[in-house]
């Protein structure tokens, strides 16, 4: 392999984790432009009961999490890319930890282990999801009995509240 394609290969792969990370915020801030910018607009996402577009599913995600939990964190790891052109496959694992609202008592915590199952494709030069799967390997819900006492630390949010909105604006 010439180096220029091992480079383009490089670039590919970062350009495609981008991708995820850029998912992982927008989930976790409910913020729907950002989630569905990771999505092509003919995209298919089957997210359990969910099946539809990605911008359909950024939409309803959002209304979900906002409603049932107070905070949420995707951690996508362990990528495998494989490339082909300008497809891709892609499967990544992903734990999701979701805090209910304090109006559950007592408040849960739900843990997902997963892995999303992705076509990408690069058009105009950007790589985005076109089609995902998600698998679910394992989940737990339990009781959250005390929590890390938080006092003198910045509390996050949801977009545009949270401060890393500001930060990187």
């Amino acid at each position: 392999m010439e180096i220029h394609d091992q480079l383009q290969r490089l670039l590919d792969e970062c350009a495609i984790e981008r991708v995820l990370v850029r998912y992982a915020r927008g989930v976790d801030r409910c913020d729907e432009a950002l989630l569905a910018s990771a999505y092509h607009a003919d995209s298919i996402d089957e997210h359990g009961p969910f099946r539809g577009s990605g911008a359909e599913f950024a939409a309803w995600v959002v209304g979900v999490l906002d409603s049932a939990f107070e905070a949420t964190s995707h951690r996508i790891s362990n990528p495998t890319i494989e490339l082909d052109g300008d497809e891709a496959r892609v499967e990544s694992y992903v734990v999701a930890y979701h805090k209910t609202r304090p109006t559950a008592q007592p408040a849960r915590l739900v843990v997902v282990g997963a892995r999303y199952l992705d076509h990408f494709s690069r058009r105009a030069g950007e790589w985005k999801i076109s089609r995902r799967v998600v698998v679910v390997d394992w989940s737990q819900v339990s009781a959250i009995e005390r929590e890390f006492p938080s006092d003198g630390y910045v509390p996050g949010g949801r977009a545009p509240a949270d401060p890393s909105y500001d930060f990187f604006d």
